[in-house]
């Protein structure tokens, strides 16, 4: 993308001190993901959709997004000499495959940012060396870059290395072989931060209204942030007292009880939210983004109560696969920022993020003597031993010896 910003500058397309402005109109655009199937001009015109439904944004922002666009589809593609455009459109042509083969196997829109984009730094590390990236050798290569010189966490590099084994397994068609004997990076194994009851009280002081709910939600039920925020109002059962958590992670269905003090408050909250959807409706919009096929297999059913979000934005957007405006659930990273501005004003000193409260409630859960298998199920984990790391919490805050200090007479 330094590339497209030379080129503008260097042909006077814009002054140097709003490039960088032209640039992230770019990278918003490319973020979208649209196909390349589209024209030009269709790609430009969705573009410029999805800035008319931001209110954030003025009329010169959105003048400007376009022209930046403009800029770099007309202008600046047509410039790359033969030999890079050759090179750009393979990987182009790569990564349009992955998307398609992440979509068709039915992987979290999410998932799929993050492969294609681990993809994608693989290929320009392959390029950049002159390595052959189709080879399994530049695999470990790679790997060992990432594990050496840039210093990765481990979990970082074994995301990287996923998403390189489903381009090899499922794009290129080929198996890697060879790369046990790689430089891996080292795993650490910390204990997660739990809070304490009395601190769980003092973060929710901090709160009212759906701000309060939403964080005592995921406490109350050990929802990760992700299925809280993707939450379907037909998951909700008040008359059993459950909410049915759909495609978590590993793509598996559980069952959580719903905490009887939030059951009135949320009533009262879901009509309200109801009445923004008929709103909607009567807009010509309320449609919902449907898993899998079900778009198809019933037309009518993004329109339909039930398959509404529990919490939705509250703005409209362009969905960046289909180009329909729609009322998109609330991002993770809102509630990551909800939770952290509560912790600095409670004044908790420990490193808490919203996960930190799915840690408490199986940790609080294991004081209060619920059975460990139940707490797997409730979690969702896949292997006992994952669970298995809260009995270690509670030792370590229950059978902690006491210090020779306090034997003193």
């Amino acid at each position: 993308m330094e590339e497209y910003r030379r080129y503008i500058e260097e042909n006077n397309f814009v002054s140097q001190d709003k490039s960088s402005f032209f640039l992230n109109w770019v990278k918003r655009f490319l973020r979208m993901g649209l196909s390349n199937i589209l024209s030009n001009q269709d790609k430009i015109k969705q573009f410029a959709e999805s800035l008319a439904v931001d209110n954030s944004l003025q009329d010169w922002q959105r003048d400007q997004a376009k022209h930046a666009v403009e800029l770099y589809l007309n202008m600046y593609l047509n410039s790359v000499n033969k030999e890079s455009m050759g090179e750009d459109l393979q990987f182009t042509q790569i990564l349009n495959r992955t998307r398609t083969a992440l979509r068709l196997k039915h992987y979290a829109y999410r998932t799929e940012q993050t492969y294609t984009d681990w993809i994608k730094r693989y290929l320009r590390h392959c390029a950049g060396e002159k390595i052959d990236f189709e080879k399994s050798s530049s695999v470990k290569l790679y790997l060992t870059f990432l594990a050496v010189e840039k210093k990765v966490a481990a979990g970082t590099q074994n995301q990287a290395f996923n998403s390189i084994l489903f381009l090899f397994r499922n794009i290129l068609q080929k198996e890697l072989k060879d790369i046990k004997d790689t430089v891996r990076a080292k795993q650490k194994q910390n204990l997660p931060a739990v809070l304490s009851v009395a601190e769980i009280k003092s973060l929710f002081n901090q709160l009212e209204g759906t701000r309060r709910m939403i964080l005592e939600l995921i406490y109350g039920t050990g929802m990760r942030v992700s299925e809280l925020t993707r939450l379907r109002i037909m998951n909700i059962d008040f008359d059993n007292s459950h909410i049915v958590i759909k495609d978590g992670k590993g793509s598996k269905d559980r069952i959580v009880s719903l905490p009887k003090k939030l059951e009135d408050d949320l009533r009262i909250y879901l009509s309200k939210i109801r009445e923004i959807h008929n709103k909607d409706l009567t807009q010509g919009y309320g449609e919902v983004y449907l898993p899998y096929a079900l778009s198809r297999k019933y037309p009518n059913a993004s329109r339909e109560w039930g398959w509404q979000y529990v919490f939705p934005s509250n703005k409209q957007s362009v969905d960046p696969r289909s180009g329909k405006v729609r009322r998109h659930h609330i991002l993770d990273q809102t509630v990551q920022k909800l939770m952290k501005k509560a912790v600095r004003s409670a004044g908790i000193v420990k490193k808490a993020t919203v996960h930190t409260l799915r840690h408490s409630f199986a940790t609080h859960l294991l004081m209060n003597g619920v059975n460990i298998r139940e707490i797997q199920e409730l979690l969702g984990h896949k292997n006992l031993e994952t669970t298995m790391i809260y009995t270690h919490i509670v030792r370590e805050m229950n059978g902690a010896p006491r210090s020779p200090l306090d034997m003193l007479d």
